[in-house]
């Protein structure tokens, strides 16, 4: 069978710098003691790929590399005792997945229910992003407001639903007006446009009952409103930087407000849990996609032949999903 992959030689524009390669046959090793052969299946474009592809990512490659933060994969041989051949995975370290089959340690996986494969490939990164903001940093209690930017996002649209489930209320900032109605279609309880009305608009609809969390994929001024919205105390939770624009944080915030500042990579908490604990997360996340509570959308899916189209289409602000490629 062709093995297909995704590479680069060196940092740069994604679209200039990757390459598909195919050959009619791919020799592996033979496995060894607690290691797997995975058959990919889907594997999301997502900022964090394009950005470790430009070298402005958290790790850096050794080159020639294959991308892929995320992805799904049957298991096609097994030398281990707790994943067997058949078993659906998500990858939680990062074994560049932008290829038809992965070799790794069964430490590298988390063993999930059968949901559909395109909604499993994206369950590493934005559903767990979520629910880190959400049960991470303030003990919320039903009918609390949170507050977030870039509500449109694949962590946006997954914070409003698992608020939902959580009975927390969302008040959702977007940039355009032609996305308020989709996100409350998603069951957001809010969307305002981002900008200098956000603070009065906020504090009409609480009153007294500020948010007490406010999660950050922008930076810049749009953050800074965020921290306005806040209640005394709250807790303002960065994970993104959309804007490309830092946090110039005023005084007041931090003296008057007492606001407390913090940053999320979903890679450093899985770094930093059990794993135990980081499968109890992920058999949640499944849960509620099995049960159709929680969904990502999904605009194009591509051959990995296509890359160069796919990674364009991926870096265009107006899509209505995510991008995937196909190694099924």
């Amino acid at each position: 069978m062709k093995h297909q992959s995704v590479r680069f030689c060196k940092f740069g524009v994604p679209a200039e710098v990757v390459s598909y390669e195919a050959g009619e046959k791919h020799v592996f090793e033979e496995l060894g003691s607690g290691e797997l052969r995975v058959k990919i299946q889907f594997s999301p474009i997502n900022p964090a790929d394009l950005n470790y592809i430009q070298g402005n990512y958290g790790i850096l490659p050794e080159l020639p590399a294959i991308p892929g933060v995320e992805s799904v994969g049957i298991v096609i041989e097994s030398k281990s005792d707790v994943v067997s051949i058949g078993d659906q995975v998500i990858f939680i370290t990062r074994v560049g997945t932008w290829q038809s089959e992965v070799t790794c340690a069964a430490e590298d996986v988390v063993v999930i229910p059968n949901i559909p494969s395109e909604q499993a490939s994206m369950l590493k990164v934005n559903p767990l992003t979520a629910l880190c903001l959400l049960e991470n940093y303030v003990r919320l209690e039903v009918g609390d407001y949170i507050i977030q930017n870039a509500a449109n996002s694949g962590v946006g649209q997954s914070v409003i639903q698992i608020a939902k489930l959580l009975g927390f209320k969302t008040i959702n900032l977007v940039r355009r007006e032609e996305l308020i109605a989709e996100l409350l279609d998603l069951g957001a309880d809010h969307v305002l446009l981002d900008d200098r009305s956000v603070v009065e608009n906020v504090r009409s609809i609480c009153g007294e009952r500020l948010p007490k969390l406010a999660c950050n994929a922008v930076g810049g001024d749009s953050a800074l409103r965020l921290m306005d919205a806040l209640e005394e105390e709250g807790q303002h939770v960065t994970f993104g930087a959309m804007s490309m624009r830092s946090l110039k944080v005023p005084n007041k915030f931090l003296i008057f407000k007492r606001i407390q500042l913090h940053g999320l990579w979903v890679t450093k908490w899985i770094e930093a849990n059990d794993k135990v604990t980081i499968i109890s997360a992920y058999q949640r996340l499944a849960t509620w996609v099995a049960e159709g509570k929680l969904h990502q959308a999904v605009d194009t899916i591509y051959k990995p032949e296509d890359i160069v189209q796919a990674i364009t289409h991926a870096s265009q602000n107006k899509r209505s999903g995510k991008i995937l490629l196909d190694f099924s």
